[in-house]
């Protein structure tokens, strides 16, 4: 016990009693603004044997004791296992004197407390506590608490500007407060009431570590929030909304088996569609995050899958707003001219890509910084409005040769937007080449073995791999042979790991522009689920 001094003990044996078993606003602002520092010194009582602590702090089985009827002790799960700890690691296996022997009988009292409901010790405090449980009475205490003090933070955002920002030193104290206990369930409501006014009263009142606690508790599913308080996080931090951005990136980086089945739905309950309608502003940052990650890696069809999901998912959120309500279009998209934006932001219909693709042509043939800016613009909106391009391969697969040229060239600056090293008319003859090949080998019976070998060819290029992949991908969902033929020609295309996973993600984006129609077919869903569970087969 030589890491305690005589002045640390004389304090907490003083906060000790202080607190007691006070369930007042008071004595649950100073027990959090204290509990960080409560850890560390039970973590230095841990230290000593039980003559060492006897000696140096003669009362600590009191002063432990007096802690197991404070709530905020209790109820915070580090510094109660701290004090169980502290209990097991100071009672004595065989004790050596009366001192000893003495310390043990408290300890086991106090052990009983904390971790029996069993024993006489507990239906002694049960009585005394009007008839409730010890985890039951630390847990409804601390909930009346915050009870009061919620009710305090929410009448004041119902009042005037003024009035809120007189409390803004009320409001720090009790964020101060909050970050010892921010795990605790029964603090959700005080955190939503505090990032709420946070939101009212337009004040940075809040601290950075409360912000940080909160942050981290949510990341890693330790504290549960309703969504408009995760949104007013958000809005409160922009390092939480870019946290909560990269965190989705990377869970659909990271398990594409899962998310290729529904990408929607974990875009969706990540809550950024629903945010990004309400707040223009998350919209933007998240949507510049997207973007430059796909500057760094514009082949990767996952982020491809996630920009078009998340697009899509925000476009049925604003859409479903009331028209009064409704931010317009162009303060999401400030930088794509007028002439693509509403077309592209319309869902697609009958031959409608054939327009789409005659207005994009025109700006590729000047040279321009301005206006090469203007095509990186208008193919970063082409990608969010990937079901455009998905709908244009779909199309692909039942097109007559001079309907083609249009639909062909719309994937390929997909696919191919820069044109580097001038290769766009070649690109274009590829996909113009695998289109042949693909009509041959689904529409033939039996499946040519020359048009499956140059199918295989094409994919293993590097000009235009991704290119024909995603024609391959539609023809496989949408032509009108066999399921089992389909099955079987997949199977001979698609042998290595890497272009099965591409492939998935091709599938992903698929059905979710699916899942969105108007109608349904049932055959293609079937036949969405049977090529996706062969490409996860080995």
């Amino acid at each position: 016990m030589e890491a305690v001094s005589d002045t640390d003990v004389q304090f907490w044996m003083a906060k000790a009693m202080n607190w007691g078993e006070d369930t007042s606003c008071s004595a649950l602002l100073d027990t959090s603004r204290h509990l960080g520092s409560l850890r560390s010194f039970l973590q230095q009582v841990l230290q000593g044997s039980t003559s060492e602590a006897m000696k140096t702090f003669p009362f600590v089985g009191q002063f432990l004791g007096r802690l197991r009827w404070n709530p905020c002790v209790i109820v915070d799960e580090r510094s109660q296992r701290l004090l169980l700890r502290c209990l097991s690691c100071l009672y004595s296996a065989e004790p050596l004197n009366a001192v000893e022997l003495k310390a043990n009988m408290w300890i086991k009292n106090l052990l009983c407390h904390l971790i029996s409901e069993e024993e006489g010790s507990v239906a002694h405090a049960t009585v005394k506590h009007a008839g409730l449980t010890p985890k039951r009475y630390h847990s409804e205490a601390l909930q009346k608490v915050v009870s009061l003090m919620t009710e305090e933070v929410i009448k004041s955002c119902d009042g005037s500007s003024n009035t809120a920002r007189c409390l803004n030193g009320n409001i720090h104290t009790m964020a101060t407060a909050c970050v010892a206990l921010v795990t605790c369930p029964q603090m959700s409501p005080l955190i939503g009431a505090l990032l709420k006014h946070s939101m009212l009263c337009g004040s940075s009142c809040l601290n950075q570590e409360f912000i940080k606690e909160i942050n981290e508790a949510l990341i890693s599913k330790r504290l549960v929030l309703e969504d408009e308080a995760i949104v007013n996080l958000w809005c409160y931090s922009p390092t939480c909304l870019e946290g909560a951005a990269v965190s989705l990136l990377e869970s659909v980086l990271s398990d594409h088996e899962t998310m290729t089945q529904s990408l929607d739905k974990h875009v969706n309950d990540s809550l950024l569609p629903r945010a990004s309608a309400h707040h223009c502003h998350i919209f933007l940052t998240v949507n510049e995050i997207y973007r430059n990650v796909l500057t760094e890696i514009d082949e990767n069809l996952a982020v491809r899958a996630l920009i078009q999901v998340f697009t899509a998912c925000f476009l049925q959120r604003l859409t479903g707003q009331k028209p009064q309500d409704r931010l317009p279009l162009r303060a999401f998209f400030p930088n794509v001219t007028s002439c693509l934006l509403a077309p592209l932001l319309t869902a697609p219909s009958g031959t409608a890509p054939l327009t789409i693709s005659e207005k994009f042509r025109p700006s590729l043939n000047k040279r321009t910084s301005f206006m090469k800016i203007a095509v990186f613009e208008a193919w970063f909106l082409l990608v969010q409005c990937g079901y455009w391009v998905d709908t244009a391969a779909e199309l692909l697969v039942l097109a007559v040769p001079e309907n083609a040229d249009s639909l062909l060239w719309l994937l390929t600056f997909f696919h191919h937007p820069t044109n580097r090293g001038h290769q766009r008319s070649q690109q274009t003859a590829v996909a113009r080449e695998a289109w042949t090949h693909l009509r041959m080998l689904f529409l033939t019976r039996p499946p040519p073995p020359r048009h499956l070998s140059a199918v295989k060819e094409l994919l293993s290029s590097s000009l235009s791999a991704n290119l024909v992949l995603h024609l391959f991908l539609n023809f496989t969902v949408f032509s009108h042979g066999p399921v089992s033929i389909i099955t079987e020609i997949t199977d001979k295309v698609l042998t290595e790991a890497a272009v099965k996973r591409k492939a998935l993600w091709i599938l992903a984006s698929i059905r979710c522009r699916l899942n969105s129609a108007a109608t349904q077919d049932d055959r293609v869903h079937s036949r969405l689920r049977t090529l996706h569970d062969t490409l996860l087969q080995t």
